[in-house]
């Protein structure tokens, strides 16, 4: 099994840490190429700045994003290791120079993040170079690696004592449950949904094709509050007003994916004619991976538990 450990942020960490959030966005500034050393549900960790040369925590890597620093806070806020979007930018200007006003920043995306009280802080293998920038993976068929898994396992063990900690017993399994698998089980939290279902829809609105990011949200099939869950598939990515609309059951989609607007905006707003126009439409834009497309159980719900025909 594969793991990376990662150099980290130490005012990062002391955030996130008091925070105990249930995602977290690990950020870089300069938002090129994407970090291939991890599958999803594989463990990344953090290491801190010398002169702490200590593994302090990690979490269990989703996927990696190139985005919008604007993105990046509307989906994860403090969950960035920030208390602001104003504390994030100048984090971003000072590594990243220049002065764009929404630079993109590479983002892995950790699910069920865990953090170490100090007593219980590894040090750094003792093949670990002061050289090292951005980190350095391990593998458990090496001996180094796994004496360092088995120390974090046991300091997992420890910590679930006071914190129900899940994950470790998914990536302790063996590879197949890496992937798209991972994805499907774990607990995704709310901004990794947001990321997930706009970059599956290739930042456009399923039901026009509307590409003005902004303005772009990513809705819930199946509501998060009624047990809906954080998958893609529970997913459309819609322009803000059919968002609204969607919620409220004023539209829906079939399972063949088409559009149905429903009567009751004309009824009581004597008014829709353009939502109307796309009534009996198919969605324009759909994920690529079969397997983010909605699901056939959630469309089913929102007919018969919120659409009003």
């Amino acid at each position: 099994m594969r793991f990376w450990i990662g150099v980290t942020d130490n005012d990062w960490f002391d955030f996130l840490s008091k925070q105990q959030p249930d995602e977290v966005n690990f950020w870089k500034p300069g938002g090129k190429g994407i970090f291939k050393v991890l599958s999803s549900g594989e463990l990344f960790l953090f290491k801190l700045h010398s002169p702490l040369n200590y593994i302090v925590g990690g979490g269990f890597f989703v996927k990696h994003f190139n985005i919008p620093l604007s993105m990046a806070w509307e989906a994860f806020g403090e969950k960035n290791g920030v208390p602001d979007l104003e504390t994030l930018k100048s984090k971003i200007m000072r590594y990243h120079g220049g002065h764009e006003l929404n630079p993109v920043i590479g983002c892995s995306v950790l699910a069920t993040p865990f953090f170490f009280t100090k007593d219980q802080w590894i040090p750094v293998p003792i093949d670990w170079s002061h050289n090292i920038v951005s980190g350095k993976a391990y593998d458990t068929a090496e001996q180094l690696g796994m004496q360092l898994w088995s120390i974090v396992q046991e300091r997992l063990v420890v910590s679930s004592a006071d914190k129900l900690i899940e994950q470790p017993s998914i990536v302790a399994e063996e590879e197949a449950h890496y992937g798209s698998e991972y994805l499907a089980k774990a607990r995704l939290g709310q901004g990794t949904f947001r990321i997930l279902v706009t970059e599956a829809y290739s930042r456009r609105c399923a039901i026009t094709g509307e590409r003005t990011l902004p303005v772009l949200e990513a809705s819930h099939i199946k509501p998060f509050a009624i047990s809906g869950p954080n998958r893609t598939d529970n997913g459309l990515l819609l322009r803000s007003d059919l968002h609204k609309l969607f919620d409220l059951g004023y539209l829906t989609i079939t399972r063949g994916l088409h559009v149905e607007i429903s009567k009751r905006i004309k009824e009581e707003y004597e008014n829709g004619r353009d939502y109307y126009a796309l009534h009996g439409q198919q969605l324009k834009v759909l994920p690529d991976n079969i397997v983010d497309r909605p699901s056939e159980k959630y469309i089913d719900w929102h007919n018969q538990n919120v659409f009003v025909p």
